[in-house]
């Protein structure tokens, strides 16, 4: 009889069982599939633009649409510090000995933004916000916050994705930075001085920002919003709420926002997303040459017509370029049908390639017009074009 019993029980415990996971499989499907390297996002559907003769009285809805994917990073890791020379002091270590004399350890603490992009939990901000640090807590705008894992940066442009798991995450529409143009309306939102989710508004103030020493390939939105120090990696929206930029950095002598603020365009930071969460890492075409921006006085030397265009300067013995014949003195003005006008153009478009690729090259040589194709290879780190 208990035998019959035991049967009974377990029977009944397999079939409730059997039900729960069905229930689960049916309204949770996500908990049982595995991560998997693939990066789902949103993108903005092409639509009409909005009227440029008037703006609208309030831009409530579309901070409405963007605030709950914009997150607060905070970051914490260890320092040693080293003791102060004057503690070797003979006469200080007679009357001290050496209980000063050894390094100490203290907390280091920061704080920036972020971006959830992905259901899935990817959240892009900067790399400078995460870089270094033992532990990353991200605080979302609901109120929960969560444990976040690095899942890689790209020190080059300053990007960085981190993962977090939980349920019913909000993620922001990625609209189209292409179509920015000076005078449209933005707005940035993040955590500025840690005060909490800050909105302010300004227009595009220029496209296209290159050269600033901030990063190795640069082309940032400039704009006048007020970015301030625990902005960085937070959203640049448009006035649909679309996120068309990633905060970065500012222009300041004071520290604090003087109406130059940088942010790297969407289109950028998604394939910086993509290659990271797919592969684990940035993977950027490489020629293996030093290129630089011609003045009219190299020109003139180099019997060319004009300034646009990128010297070649010197190439790396056995590399993709010396193989397929590029020689130092060329000034590149094409890559790929691309022109191009300085050393900006000619970075970014070798980097764009694929490894293992070919890519059609175009210049002149001492006065002369030439074609011819590259194998590109990786790029390695924090390297030439």
């Amino acid at each position: 009889m208990n035998a019959r019993k035991l049967v009974t029980f377990v029977m009944q415990a397999v079939t409730v069982g059997i039900v729960a996971a069905t229930v689960l499989l049916i309204f949770k499907p996500e908990l049982f599939a595995p991560y998997s390297r693939v990066v789902e996002f949103r993108e903005a559907i092409p639509s009409l633009p909005l009227s440029r003769q008037e703006g609208p009285v309030s831009y409530a809805d579309a901070v409405a649409q963007a605030a709950s994917s914009v997150v607060n990073i905070y970051t914490s890791k260890r320092v040693t510090s080293q003791p102060h020379p004057l503690l070797d002091d003979p006469l200080f270590q007679r009357f001290f000995g050496d209980r000063f004399d050894q390094p100490r350890q203290r907390l280091e603490t920061s704080l920036g933004s972020g971006v959830i992009v992905s259901p899935r939990g990817h959240v892009l901000t900067n790399n400078h916000v995460i870089e270094g640090a033992e532990e990353i807590l991200v605080a979302l705008h609901d109120g929960r916050s969560v444990d976040a894992t690095v899942v890689g940066s790209d020190p080059e442009t300053d990007l960085a994705v981190l993962r977090i798991e939980l349920p019913a995450l909000p993620s922001l529409v990625i609209g189209r930075s292409d179509e920015l143009r000076v005078g449209d309306v933005v707005l940035a939102i993040g955590n500025p001085f840690g005060v909490g989710q800050t909105v302010t508004m300004g227009i595009v103030s220029a496209t296209g920002r290159s050269q600033l020493g901030i990063n190795t390939f640069e082309d940032f939105i400039q704009t006048d919003a007020a970015i301030n120090p625990g902005n960085s990696g937070g959203a640049l929206i448009n006035a649909r709420g679309e996120l068309v930029g990633i905060n970065t950095a500012i222009y300041s002598r004071s520290g604090g926002s003087q109406g130059i603020g940088f942010a790297i365009p969407m289109g950028i930071a998604k394939d910086v997303l993509t290659q990271i969460v797919e592969h684990g890492r940035v993977a950027r075409g490489w020629l293996g040459v030093e290129i630089q921006d011609l003045t009219p006085e190299l020109a003139e030397s180099f019997g060319h017509p004009d300034t646009t265009g990128a010297l070649i300067a010197g190439v790396l013995r056995d590399g993709p370029a010396h193989k397929a014949g590029l020689e130092p003195g060329d000034i590149l003005t094409e890559v790929e049908g691309q022109a191009i006008t300085g050393v900006r153009e000619a970075l970014n478009s070798i980097a764009r390639v694929r490894p293992g690729s070919r890519v059609r090259l175009s210049g002149t040589r001492q006065g002369k017009p030439f074609a011819l194709e590259a194998v590109v290879s990786e790029r390695p780190a924090q390297n030439g074009g």
